[in-house]
């Protein structure tokens, strides 16, 4: 348990959407924040508007994420990691361009395992911290068009539940969060009409409150949580055909590319 009043928290990808909401979250709790964002003047724009503190950051770089580290540990020793960065292609798998899948494994997986690995040292020697690794609702039901994604983030989910159970022992905590669809970037220009939506904000509170009450994986809405077992549960051919309806039917990734364009434009620039 962290009480955040005066403690230093550090959120990936914090310019824009959950990383943004995270950091509010943070700050009205009384944590001096740092964010850090590949955009650096979205990074910088941010901080000032919600009182951070900001640098540029690169999660795939692991140099770029050991200075990310020790700026925000002029403040104090870091307390809180929110592995927040992330981006999503979509598409049948075989149109997408392996760079582009290359890049998604980078930012989704390689980004968290960078953050765990330079900032869990200093939490286990102080016997003191909490990371929030986020996640999908992707790591336990998976979606036509959005394969890698769903990888990583299954990923992200098994890389936690593994090291949790390194160091249940200690006083550092790991929790995944697993929102649903958000409306955020990264769904742009994507039908979700028939799913149970979130705004960032809601997500935000969630993260900023397991600093408190660190859950191990916390789905948002909390009633998701047995859809995991249900897709192991269920013939694989019933389960395409729900997904087939849940999508009407839509080709695997689709969106509307108009829609769509910035969002990816800032990510492959």
């Amino acid at each position: 348990m962290i009480d955040l009043a005066g403690a230093v928290a550090c959120v990936t990808g914090g310019a824009r959407g959950i990383g943004r909401a995270t950091a509010v979250a943070l700050v009205e709790r009384g944590a001096t924040v740092w964010i850090g964002d590949v955009d650096a003047d979205a990074a910088a724009r941010t901080a000032g508007e919600i009182g951070a503190n900001a640098t540029q950051l690169d999660v795939t770089d692991d140099s770029s994420v050991a200075a990310f580290h020790r700026a925000a540990s002029a403040d104090g020793p870091v307390a809180m990691l929110v592995n927040n960065a992330g981006i999503q292609h979509m598409g049948p798998f075989v149109d997408q361009k392996l760079t582009a899948y290359h890049q998604e494994i980078a930012v989704n997986l390689t980004g968290v395992v960078n953050g765990m690995h330079e900032f869990l040292p200093g939490m286990l020697e102080r016997n003191h911290g909490h990371i929030v690794n986020v996640a999908s609702m992707a790591a336990k039901v998976t979606t036509p068009g959005m394969s890698v994604y769903c990888a990583t983030k299954y990923a992200v989910a098994a890389l936690s539940r593994a090291v949790r159970a390194e160091i249940a022992h200690t006083d550092v905590t790991v929790t995944t969060v697993m929102p649903t669809a958000v409306h955020t970037d990264l769904t742009a220009g994507v039908t979700l009409d028939l799913l149970p939506t979130r705004q960032p904000d809601q997500i935000g509170t969630v993260i900023a409150d397991s600093a408190r009450s660190p859950g191990r994986e916390v789905t948002v809405p909390k009633w998701l949580s047995p859809f995991g077992l249900l897709e192991e549960a269920t013939p694989e051919p019933v389960m395409q055909l729900l997904k087939r309806l849940a999508t009407r039917n839509e080709p695997p990734g689709h969106f509307d590319p108009d829609r769509r364009r910035d969002y990816l434009n800032r990510i492959n620039r």
